[in-house]
């Protein structure tokens, strides 16, 4: 008899693990507590990696189609000092597919694909035992053989595995977006390229990445308590913007104009785990993505997360021990939640030259 399986969250690690079993015919259940696909905004944009995310999405079968909606121009990088001085434009060759874009919401669509995902089923906990049992926020419970939780940053799943959760890590981020910007902001839209625009000062900084269709993501990255916001009405757009403004005051002009345009303004406090997070093996129950190793979002979280769902898609599929792919999982986890941990310690410095060189060590050449 097949195992019983299912996934907790219809994010990249969820859907990929999902869409690998899929593709060699097993079943899987996919529990997502948003009711439906449109119900929230599916984010920006990332950058799938060349051995990492990409090669997730070959194990799916999907590489043709991801190659159809990527943008690999997207990869293109200007750096600017707060005074609108170019201090690096880096464009990519041509035919580089190293590091193409696509944006989240693509990139969800595509790994539906043929996918039966159980909207609006609200997990609120999990429980081992021979038969992992969950528990949904409606008062139902089910039953399955093996249970993947891949349900995020503050994973509902965990708990059933590890006592760790999340710590701040000092930095916080307010994010808005400007639509049409090609049309509206033309400026702007030169300014920011084909792909990302990043602005460097004393412990914060702006970035700007372009999605299709015109959208931009903006991101103002800085330094503060995680109570910083305690006189401030996080859902005024005007007060956040007034405050975000002080924020940068005497940088230049299209700088703040990325802000002056902003819409509505998200807050997200930048949390993660233990770098070498991991918990006792439990029969029938594992973590994937963020759930197992929340770091800093410098490209690395998702492009891990795909790999990781395509893996123990195909340990299961081949009958692989469970341990065994999480020890392989927690080993590369470490490597990039220790390189990314840096990474945002140097792109949020009190000296900015430092986010320069980080940018000089990890860009192809």
């Amino acid at each position: 008899m097949r195992q019983r399986i299912a996934v907790v969250g219809a994010g990249p690690a969820g859907l990929t693990f999902a869409r690998v079993l899929h593709r060699h015919g097993h079943p899987v259940t996919v529990l997502e507590r948003d009711p439906s696909p449109a119900a929230r905004p599916p984010g920006g944009t990332l950058d799938l990696h060349r051995g990492l995310g990409q090669l997730a999405l070959e194990k799916a079968g999907l590489a043709a189609e991801f190659a159809a909606l990527s943008r690999p121009e997207g990869q293109a990088m200007r750096i600017h000092a707060p005074d609108g001085t170019v201090l690096r434009d880096w464009r990519p060759h041509p035919d580089d597919r190293a590091n193409p874009e696509i944006d989240r919401g693509r990139l969800r669509d595509l790994l539906l694909g043929p996918l039966d995902v159980r909207w609006g089923r609200a997990v609120t906990r999990v429980a081992p035992g021979p038969d992992v049992r969950i528990h949904f926020a409606d008062g139902r419970e089910e039953t399955y053989d093996l249970v993947a939780g891949a349900d995020g940053a503050w994973s509902r799943t965990r708990p059933a595995l590890s006592p760790a959760t999340p710590h701040y890590t000092g930095v916080t981020v307010l994010e808005t977006s400007l639509d049409d910007i090609d049309t509206r902001h033309p400026d702007l839209a030169r300014l920011i390229g084909d792909g990302s625009l990043a602005v460097y000062g004393a412990n914060r900084s702006l970035v700007a990445q372009r999605g299709s269709g015109g959208h931009v993501k903006v991101y103002a990255r800085f330094r503060a308590p995680l109570d910083w916001h305690t006189d401030l009405d996080l859902t005024d757009p005007e007060a956040v913007r007034t405050y975000a403004l002080s924020l940068y005051a005497g940088w230049t002009t299209p700088a703040l104009a990325l802000l002056h345009h902003g819409t509505a303004f998200t807050h997200r406090p930048v949390h993660t785990l233990p770098v070498t997070h991991t918990w006792p093996h439990t029969p029938g129950l594992t973590l994937l993505g963020d759930a197992a190793h929340l770091m800093p979002p410098l490209g690395a979280g998702a492009n891990l997360a795909m790999l990781e769902g395509a893996e123990l898609a195909e340990s299961l599929l081949s009958r692989t021990p469970v341990p065994t792919f999480e020890k392989q999982m927690w080993a590369r986890a470490a490597k990039w939640a220790t390189i990314t941990t840096a990474g945002l310690q140097r792109l949020v410095s009190p000296d900015p030259m430092e986010a320069i060189a980080h940018f000089d060590e990890v860009q192809p050449s």
